[in-house]
């Protein structure tokens, strides 16, 4: 209890508050709507054993974990805060979706644009590999050939 001004859950209740108020650290008289959604959605009385039975330095998190799934159920009262996560995880899988059709779509401009292998650079290539004019000639090997000849040009 803050001074002589009872915490929001008494003040809801319309009991005195003592000094040794469960409720009175973690639901303050300046922000009674913070109690007033979690006793609606849980009761005061199981909120009031649920911070018994956990130690004082857990009880924090816990009436965060409380007003937070509280004020979810409001909004969504058959799944609540599951309801919010399922709806954020199918919003990342969508993105993660768009990100990589760009990245294809970018990786496909920057193939488009890069300039072909110029026919010098051919024939200096065609000097250390035998065989390989004959596979660019191939319109369906030219990929696995430039591969071929840009790692014969990483190992020289």
């Amino acid at each position: 209890m803050e001074g002589n001004s009872p915490c929001a859950s008494c003040k809801l209740l319309r009991r005195r508050c003592t000094k040794d108020c469960i409720f009175a650290p973690y639901f303050p008289s300046d922000d009674p709507h913070k109690f007033s959604i979690v006793h609606k959605i849980f009761g005061a009385s199981n909120v009031s054993k649920m911070l018994q039975e956990l130690p004082v330095h857990q009880r924090a998190d816990a009436v965060s974990s409380l007003v937070y799934e509280a004020t979810a159920r409001t909004k969504d009262p058959v799944y609540g805060c599951v309801g919010a996560i399922s709806y954020l995880q199918n919003q990342v899988s969508q993105l993660q979706m768009q990100l990589a059709v760009a990245q294809t779509e970018i990786l496909c401009a920057q193939m488009q644009q890069e300039p072909p292998m110029a026919e010098q650079q051919v024939e200096a290539y065609d000097n250390n590999l035998t065989g390989m004019p004959q596979l660019m000639n191939n319109a369906s090997s030219s990929n696995l050939a430039q591969d071929q000849l840009k790692r014969e040009f990483l190992w020289t």
